[in-house]
């Protein structure tokens, strides 16, 4: 049987949909796990990002910041976590978390510092106070920039989750260690497409987000 064939019969297999081990258990644990850590990525890096961008410091800072954590690889964050932290879910969850803020960071520090100035000199003019200009004008306007660095740290850790398997989390694919010895291993290849099918679907769900138009902000006293 050719290996394309293997994977059509294991799709096909009940087994392998149905236990713990079964691709809605594993699936379900993969996307919790990736929720997890984007819900805290985005409770650090956009408060962070926004109130740099608004004060205009501090942000060349921030963002080599940034760029360090981007070039450091998955893996090392994994193996810096489990030293850490030891085998289970909280490195796997370091992990993804510290490669999902950087993007958002980026983002909402450049969306909301580049808000054009003589729309906020108008609101000042009006005598309009910071916090209503924060969450009135900046935040409204920085928005498509904001949710493309959200779109990106979503698929990146959806896509980077599956690392999970080798410090013993739960994602769905639970092999990976195997792929070092064997390329094509049947068990792992239709779990990869599963996980590949999930970080497409989350990338077009937020297509139209990432593209939401700047509303129109007039100032209002």
């Amino acid at each position: 049987m050719s290996f394309l064939g293997a994977v059509v019969v294991w799709f096909m297999s009940p087994a392998h949909w149905t236990g713990p081990d079964g691709v809605p258990t594993r699936l379900l644990e993969h996307v919790q796990i990736s929720a997890v850590a984007m819900g805290v990525a985005i409770v650090i890096a956009l408060p962070i990002g926004i109130t740099l961008g608004h004060l205009h410091r501090f942000g060349n800072a921030a963002i080599n910041v940034s760029n360090v954590g981007r070039a450091i690889p998955s893996f090392a964050i994994l193996v810096i976590a489990f030293e850490i932290f030891g085998l289970g879910n909280i490195p796997a969850f370091a992990a993804l978390t510290l490669l999902a803020i950087p993007p958002m960071l980026t983002n909402s520090y450049i969306g909301v510092r580049d808000v054009d100035p003589e729309v906020l000199d108008a609101a000042r003019g009006m005598g309009m106070r910071v916090r209503r200009m924060v969450f009135g004008i900046e935040i409204p306007l920085a928005i498509p920039l904001v949710m493309a660095g959200v779109k990106t740290s979503a698929v990146q850790v959806i896509a980077t989750a599956t690392l999970a398997a080798i410090v013993a989390g739960r994602c769905t694919v639970r092999h990976i260690p195997d792929v070092i010895r064997e390329l094509y291993d049947i068990r792992v290849f239709p779990r990869a497409v599963v996980v590949g099918a999930l970080a497409s679907a989350m990338l077009l769900s937020f297509c139209d987000l990432s593209q939401i138009r700047a509303p129109h902000v007039s100032v209002k006293m």
